[in-house]
């Protein structure tokens, strides 16, 4: 199925982003301390879900004024969270799909299939959502919402952050 990554952006901005030279950097990668059948894996989506009954939303009203800013904020979201639970704010991304199964985006049913079958050690208990659209160069990213999200991640003993990429 092909899929077309500008659906959602207004028209202008497809040549915004089609001219845009590719950024050419390695890709972050550090290898694995232990094998993955003991480790603990999180995962991280870009859709902008949120626990509609418990959380804000994301900044949809700036994102509208703002087309190529995205709130760089993040939820957690508990690997137990029930359907009816979730609401999404992202205006770059279909919601239909994520509200009606969450796993189109954090697929916890996948991976608690692999923590029953011993393929890895186990499911954290927290998933993490953010709004994708963001900017490398985001300073609250980078000094707030990243290290907040990383000391999180350590201490509850994550050995593996996997997004799954709306």
């Amino acid at each position: 199925m092909p899929i077309d990554s500008y659906k959602f952006l207004p028209r202008s901005m497809r040549t915004m982003y089609e001219s845009t030279p590719a950024i050419d950097e390695p890709p972050v990668w550090t290898p694995l301390p232990k094998p993955v059948q003991q480790c603990t894996i999180a995962l991280m989506t870009s859709a902008g879900v949120f626990l509609k009954d418990s959380q804000e939303g994301f900044d949809e009203e700036r994102e509208r004024q703002e087309p190529t800013w995205g709130d760089p904020t993040y939820r957690v979201i508990p690997r137990d969270v029930r359907q009816e639970q979730i609401g999404c704010s992202h205006l770059h991304i279909s919601h239909a799909s994520l509200l009606e199964d969450i796993d189109v985006v954090l697929p916890f049913r996948a991976f608690t299939q692999l923590e029953k079958e011993g393929a890895i050690g186990r499911l954290a208990d927290e998933a993490y959502s953010f709004m994708g659209y963001q900017d490398r160069r985001l300073e609250d990213w980078r000094n707030v919402q990243g290290p907040e999200l990383a000391a999180r991640l350590k201490e509850r003993a994550v050995d593996v952050l996997l997004l799954a990429p709306a």
